[in-house]
């Protein structure tokens, strides 16, 4: 799955410059002070040039490479007095004070500013662990299905929001859920957690796909109960959930969500979806309950499942990013290069400066060759459940 970087172990070399560029920039700027101090003969008054140096180390070196600089400064300062003595010697101890003084507050700056990266990095850390036991890393691989992915946190050190997405291989099909909850932030998190839970337990148990989205609405406003009780606000999460079997067809029940796309050799085209109920978490707002819609998901055909993360890019002028446009030129790459080439695309568009999250999902048939014999994918839907609406004839095609 298509991710943004995972820190490694936070050490102090971590924060340093190159050596190269280091002892580059210090050469740079003595040979400048040198040069100017001998064409203009001023040495003393061009040697505080060279304060630069601690300054420059400070905001993007080590804490040693900010004393060696510190200490190049202070030799130079006082090569300069060397050079050109000053008319009176309290000139020199006034200097040499007001410079060690600035070095001991870049060397501070530099300690405070790494022990802070330390600190973000370990908080990056438990957040990327806190990722991988929310969403499901892939690629996956069921009987049914090949699912690939792209994850694109909108902020490099929050690895975790309120895109979430699950696959669940169950006795009656392959179940997958794609969802965006209202809000940022660590409620968010929290919200699509209980969506996530329920999503795992009731896919695998309920054998109708309404019985599996109404689990999602209960989890939802059991959550928002929760929630309430601490003055939080509640959320609602626009979600669409998939019954995937060995049959072409697709079930599918949209709750809010956007509009998926079949991609092919001929092209791209919407999914027509009849029916979109309200998001997970306002039912009690609507009158009439969530019902199922079906397509044909035929081999060689990709789905692509997205969040508004997509479709609310910008570019600098405020334009949204045009999917339906951008999709016909991708649609003939096989999935992941597909995901890595959309990412690339709306990371030119809104050059790089995104708003929001980024998630992901293709769907394409599992070739009979490569399906999986495991537990899972060995399970039968038990005789006389399929999952389908009860009266509903198969789609064929």
């Amino acid at each position: 799955m298509t991710r943004a970087g995972t820190p490694g172990p936070a050490t102090s070399g971590s924060y340093a410059l190159p050596a190269h560029v280091f002892w580059l920039g210090i050469a740079l700027v003595t040979l400048l002070d040198v040069v100017l101090a001998v064409t203009t003969h001023t040495a003393s008054r061009l040697s505080p040039l060279l304060i630069v140096l601690p300054a420059f180390a400070a905001g993007l070196g080590s804490v040693r490479q900010t004393v060696i600089a510190s200490a190049w400064a202070m030799a130079g300062l006082w090569a300069s007095f060397a050079y050109e003595p000053p008319a009176h010697r309290a000139e020199a101890v006034a200097a040499s004070i007001a410079a060690l003084a600035f070095q001991v507050l870049a060397v501070t700056a530099c300690s405070w500013r790494t022990a802070r990266q330390h600190e973000l990095d370990r908080l990056r850390s438990t957040l990327v662990t806190l990722q991988r036991q929310i969403l499901r890393p892939l690629p996956v691989v069921t009987r049914q299905v090949m699912l690939e992915g792209l994850y694109a946190p909108v902020e490099e050190d929050r690895m975790v929001g309120g895109d979430i997405y699950e696959v669940v291989s169950s006795p009656y099909g392959t179940r997958v859920l794609i969802g965006d909850v209202q809000g940022k932030g660590l409620a968010a998190i929290g919200t699509g957690f209980a969506v996530l839970g329920a999503f795992r337990e009731a896919a695998f148990r309920e054998p109708t796909l309404t019985a599996v989205v109404d689990a999602l609405e209960d989890a939802v406003v059991r959550h928002n109960a929760y929630v309430e009780e601490n003055d939080e606000p509640s959320r609602f999460v626009t979600a669409l959930a998939l019954g995937i079997d060995d049959e072409e067809g697709v079930q599918v029940v949209n709750c809010g969500h956007l509009q998926p796309y079949l991609l092919d050799v001929d092209g791209s085209r919407p999914v027509p979806i009849p029916d979109t109920a309200v998001p997970l978490g306002l039912a009690a707002l609507a009158d009439d309950p969530r019902t199922v819609g079906w397509f044909d998901l035929p081999e060689r055909t990709t789905l692509l499942l997205y969040t508004d993360g997509v479709t609310e890019a910008r570019d600098p002028d405020g334009r949204f990013y045009p999917l339906d446009a951008r999709l016909p030129a991708l649609a003939p790459l096989p999935p992941a290069e597909l995901l890595a080439a959309l990412r690339a695309d709306i990371d030119r568009f809104t050059a790089g400066a995104r708003r929001d999250d980024i998630a992901a999902l293709t769907v394409r048939r599992t070739p009979s060759q490569w399906r999986p014999t495991g537990n899972l994918a060995a399970h039968a839907a038990p005789e006389g459940t399929t999952g389908w609406p009860a009266g509903r004839p198969r789609p064929h095609g």
